[in-house]
């Protein structure tokens, strides 16, 4: 086995017949509304899929620009990237923030009709001058085209800030429609590496909408209360691995 999967815990499976509130992370959301067979063996059976590998540069690039929002949010004062995209807004200072920015903690909401718990760790949050909080995510690539969050793929990230922003709401904030995406660009222009990596920074808008998650929520726990595995996603690679591989191997 190797050593960075971690058996699944028997807290982490769903069992129909318990009344306890179920955790659903934002993550494991996006898993069902991409392969419903693949969520169901992970939330339900304990069969997950391989984990990635972590993106640690990216995880230094998220430290390094909370560090920096952080700095601001101690003065009050806005950032200057967002004086220079034109944002109205300073970072939001609030004594729960360090747990919601927790992987492992992150924002929570007990959603009552379906029971489950549902949470997200969210990246940064700002104020406008209207008191509307704007939830934050940041990014990191490095291509020479443009940066933009237009790609079918993208869809992922809109769906991951709408939940936050579900979250929010539902925990009696006021939340702007609008998040940004600070999306840091690595730079392989430079004439050499000279031991450092310089970003372009694009602070992109995106109006988001979570009408969405009651209905995606009421899916998911039908979908875990019932005893059939669901059919694959026809475009899931998972599943298709699994699928070959089974037939070579019977």
């Amino acid at each position: 086995m190797s050593d960075f999967y971690t058996p699944k815990r028997t807290y982490d499976i769903y069992n129909p017949t318990s009344n306890s509130p179920f955790k659903l992370s934002r993550s494991r959301i996006e898993n069902f509304i991409n392969c419903k067979r693949c969520f169901y063996l992970d939330r339900r059976l304990a069969v997950d899929k391989p984990p990635p590998y972590p993106y640690t540069l990216s995880s230094a690039v998220d430290k390094l620009l909370k560090k920096e929002f952080d700095i601001h949010r101690a003065n009050g004062t806005p950032h200057p990237l967002m004086k220079h995209y034109k944002v109205d807004a300073v970072p939001f200072s609030h004594k729960l923030l360090d747990e919601w920015r927790n992987p492992r903690l992150g924002v929570r909401y007990l959603h009552k009709p379906t029971n489950l718990l549902v949470f997200g760790g969210v990246d940064d949050v700002w104020q406008d001058s209207k008191g509307r909080l704007i939830v934050v995510d940041y990014k990191s690539t490095a291509k020479t085209s443009e940066i933009n969050i237009d790609a079918p793929w993208q869809i992922s990230y809109k769906r991951q800030v709408e939940i936050y922003q579900w979250l929010f709401k539902h925990n009696g904030f006021d939340v702007s429609d609008t998040a940004y995406f600070v999306y840091c660009n690595g730079m392989t222009d430079k004439e050499a590496f000279d031991a450092k990596l310089e970003f372009r920074i694009n602070v992109i808008p995106y109006q988001g909408n979570s009408e969405w998650m009651e209905e995606a929520l009421v899916k998911i726990k039908k979908c875990l209360d019932s005893s059939e595995i669901p059919n694959s996603n026809p475009d899931c690679d998972f599943c298709a691995y699994r699928k070959g591989a089974h037939a070579v191997e019977a």
